[in-house]
């Protein structure tokens, strides 16, 4: 009988899984180590980089994407003065400290504003090769480093000219919240730019500047840090399977400070869909790094953790027991029928069978006993009133035994582990609405949607201002400027008053085309005159744009639709009343708005009305009843304007984090009315008492998967098996000596089936004996009355002596060897 089938391995591993069990529930349950901070602040700090890199990586690409697209459409027009190319580079876009035009031919700097820029670091490796008008990080003459942007103008019959612009690569200009301290970091751990940090002049006592210098300090030392894990690739940084931020984040824990502890997130930049887009800011290096001070406090409840340890003692005790049980009630009676019916196919009938108390074992024993009876029957004993004394005696033992089947082991074993799985699973750890959540995370929400609204207003704000950009080309009179050679290409003053030059031909559709394909924010991009036709246009079916000195260039249309129309409007410079209007799909606003760690998050228009959300939303609805109020107390300015707030909701056993925070900063956004809300289950933060419930709950399950793992087993390849064989086995004690009797599992059942097997072959030996004992007893007596002659004496003679034989082998040799030497006789015949 092998080791590893039947009864022995499902209750051995019902050992294994219990104490492995119970030692998971004593590990995750039971105490462990106070943390310095706690995992949701942790992981707050971590998001918080996170944003920080996006909002970062997404200045840096708009810079060089804006730089190179505005020397892509002046090269593609007429030549224009380096004087004219800055001025309205400086008007469109406010994002330069410095911009020069160099002639490549002659070197000499044709046009400079803003900030000097150096131009030693050009070479012939920075305008050739592989890696050509790539952008670099240069360093000033005062320490600090610019990120140098370079395009190419090129003019027929003209020297090429190199456009440079230089910007900063200091901290995105967001809201930090307060004592939060954000820096830019380089590969080596250099801090190329901080914020967040007070001013030591501006502080007021020496404990002030102690705590500024251990938190410059920390800064420095965790930068050192984070530059040294965000090398490692992003793959390998992530746990297996794990999604969100493509790039390489996480946080750190820095020293201690009059009680406060420095932590930290990191995150490197990465490009949003490195798959299919690469990002110019993601090979720089960089890496952002955000440093918040926190109160030390301990994250465990010592009292409520010593329930783990007296549940994982609980669940060994009840395994215990359960084992017991299935030793007791399967595989002890199971190994007694397999040793019972293995004596009996050996030949041993004298001692009576052991027959079990109840269950399949019990019809087994009580069948086993009967065939063991008839067996036995000795020479000269009547074989059906042996039959019948077998049979009464069975069913008296029927009658005594319970009813109750193999199923019943299982179902009290299954109770057993419930009584552990249940109150584990449900009741132990369950949190109510009185969880103490952190104010660093209602802070943290607050903070990072002022964030979430800051990046969507940045966002608007360059759509329109790609639209002002190209608005300027639309009304250029191109063949004048190239006629003369001294086109202006964005001079007001060359602009034609009675008609756009290309607003109805084919060269601004092509430019409106060739606009909507490199900006994927675009699903329509069109002309509308004064009167409101629209002339040229690209993309989806435009939409109405009504003119008005009051309304704002982005505003929100459709309303009644199925979609919100975000449109955006520039003027077209030279014709008075036309504008271009670009409408913004909502799925980039979406987009925007997704972000790990601040749950549901709607954009909602001046008038309270959902017009985006990060997980999906009806056009034009009204938010829940909880975000409504905190929207018309977002919208109250205080002082300069409005202002973010938060708010912790507590509603019966649910905890909620709420923020609002409206438009606010510089922009043609700015007083458009528009607010992000957010709202956070705070079951979704790491906190103590949540990550208690959520483990008690998952040790609730992994013990229902071992029930149903093992009781499963035992059921199909024991108990099935058993209760097939006990309805063979009372068929074979009934006299069904026909049914061949075949084992499926080489175990205790399969070994039982087997000695039954033998059994039901020397049951139909004995009754052949019988039969033919029978048969030969009738023909002699039959041939005595016959009253045969002398003569025929001889033959009734040998006939009778042939019988004697018979008779005689049949009381040597027993009834199983005299059924084979008459069926041999009866085949000679």
């Amino acid at each position: 009988m092998p080791l590893l089938g039947g009864i022995r391995p499902p209750i051995a591993l019902l050992c294994v899984l219990v104490l492995a069990l119970a030692g998971l529930t004593a590990r995750v349950l039971g105490p462990g180590k106070d943390m310095v901070a706690p995992k949701a602040v942790l992981s707050s700090q971590q998001y918080f980089a996170e944003d920080g890199a996006i909002a970062l990586r997404a200045s840096i690409d708009e810079r060089v994407t804006d730089l190179q697209r505005t020397a892509a459409a002046l090269s593609s027009g007429g030549p224009v003065k380096p004087e004219r190319i800055l001025s309205d580079l400086g008007r469109t876009y406010q994002k330069w400290t410095g911009t020069t035009v160099v002639d490549l031919q002659s070197a000499e700097v044709l046009a400079t504003r803003g900030e000097t820029i150096p131009l030693g670091w050009l070479d012939k490796d920075v305008l050739t090769g592989g890696q050509a008008l790539t952008p670099r990080m240069v360093r000033l003459e005062t320490g600090d480093v610019r990120l140098m942007t370079m395009a190419v103008l090129d003019w027929k019959d003209r020297p090429q000219q190199l456009l440079v612009a230089s910007s900063s690569l200091s901290v995105p200009a967001i809201n930090l919240g307060p004592f939060r301290s954000m820096a830019v970091v380089a590969r080596d751990g250099e801090i190329l730019g901080t914020a967040g940090f007070e001013r030591a002049e501006a502080l007021n006592s020496d404990q002030e500047r102690q705590e500024l210098s251990f938190l410059h300090k920390q800064m420095g030392l965790l930068s050192d840090r984070a530059a040294a894990k965000t090398e490692q690739h992003p793959v390998r940084a992530k746990e297996p399977g794990s999604r969100g931020y493509p790039g390489v984040s996480g946080s750190l824990v820095g020293g201690e400070y009059n009680g406060r502890v420095a932590t930290a997130g990191y995150a490197s930049l990465s490009s949003s869909n490195p798959d299919e887009k690469q990002s110019v800011a993601a090979g720089l290096g960089l890496t952002v790094v955000a440093l918040l001070p926190v109160v030390q406090q301990p994250t465990g409840e010592q009292g409520r953790e010593l329930y783990g340890l007296a549940a994982a003692g609980v669940l060994v005790l009840l395994g215990l027991l359960a084992a017991g049980v299935l030793w007791a009630t399967v595989q002890r009676p199971l190994l007694r029928l397999f040793l019972e019916s293995r004596r009996l196919a050996r030949g041993d009938l004298t001692r009576p069978v052991t027959v079990p108390r109840w269950g399949e074992a019990a019809r087994i024993g009580a069948a086993l006993e009967r065939l063991r009876r008839r067996l036995n029957t000795g020479a000269g004993e009547d074989p059906e009133e042996s039959t019948d004394s077998a049979d009464s005696a069975a069913g008296s033992g029927r009658r005594r035994r319970i009813r109750v089947g193999g199923r019943g082991p299982l179902a009290l074993t299954a109770a057993l582990m419930l009584l552990w799985c249940v109150p584990v699973g449900l009741l132990l750890h369950d949190t109510d609405g009185s969880v103490s959540v952190p104010t660093t995370m209602v802070n943290d929400q607050r903070d990072r949607t002022d964030l979430i609204a800051d990046r969507l207003r940045r966002a608007l704000n360059e759509a329109q201002a790609d639209l002002v950009s190209t608005s300027r080309l639309i009304g250029t009179d191109v063949e004048n400027d190239n006629d003369n050679g001294t086109g202006t290409g964005t001079d007001e003053d060359d602009r034609t008053d009675d008609g756009i030059g290309a607003t109805d031909g084919e060269a601004a559709t092509r430019l409106l085309e060739e606009t909507l394909d490199k900006h994927t924010r675009y699903r329509a991009l069109y002309v509308v005159d004064a009167d409101g036709s629209v002339g040229a246009r690209a993309g989806s079916e435009p939409h109405t744009w009504n003119s008005g000195k009051d309304l704002p260039l982005v505003r929100v249309s459709g309303h009644g639709g199925k979609e919100p129309v975000i449109q955006a409007g520039a003027p077209v410079p030279g014709h008075k009343g036309s504008t271009l209007v670009g409408e913004i799909r909502v799925e980039f606003l979406n987009s925007l708005l997704a972000r790990p760690g601040l749950g549901e998050v709607r954009v909602v228009d001046s008038e309270g009305l959902t017009i985006a959300a990060s997980n999906g939303f009806l056009a034009f609805e009204k938010p829940p009843a909880d975000l409504t109020d905190l929207v018309r107390a977002a919208g109250v300015r205080v002082g300069a304007g409005p202002v973010e707030n938060a708010l912790l909701i507590r509603e019966g056993n649910a905890v909620k984090v709420a923020a609002a925070a409206p438009f606010s900063g510089g922009g043609v956004t700015a007083d458009i009315g528009w607010t992000v809300v957010s709202r956070q289950d705070a079951e979704q933060f790491k906190i103590a008492p949540y990550e208690r419930e959520d483990r008690s709950v998952l040790a609730g399950m992994l013990g229902l998967a071992a029930i149903i793992l093992v009781l499963g087993w035992i059921y199909l390849v024991v108990v099935r098996p058993l209760r097939a064989l006990a309805t063979g086995a009372e068929k074979l004690a009934d006299g069904d000596l026909k049914t061949v009797l075949y084992p499926r599992y080489q175990d205790e059942v399969g070994a039982v089936v087997r000695s039954l097997e033998l059994l039901r072959q020397q049951a139909q030996a004995h009754r052949h004996n019988q039969q033919a004992r029978t048969h030969d007893n009738t023909r002699r007596t039959a041939a005595t009355r016959s009253g045969v002659d002398s003569d025929g004496s001889g033959v009734a003679d040998s006939d009778g002596g042939d019988v004697d034989i018979a008779v005689g082998h049949d009381g040597v040799h027993g009834s199983y060897i005299v059924g084979r030497v008459v069926d041999s006789n009866v085949g000679g015949r």
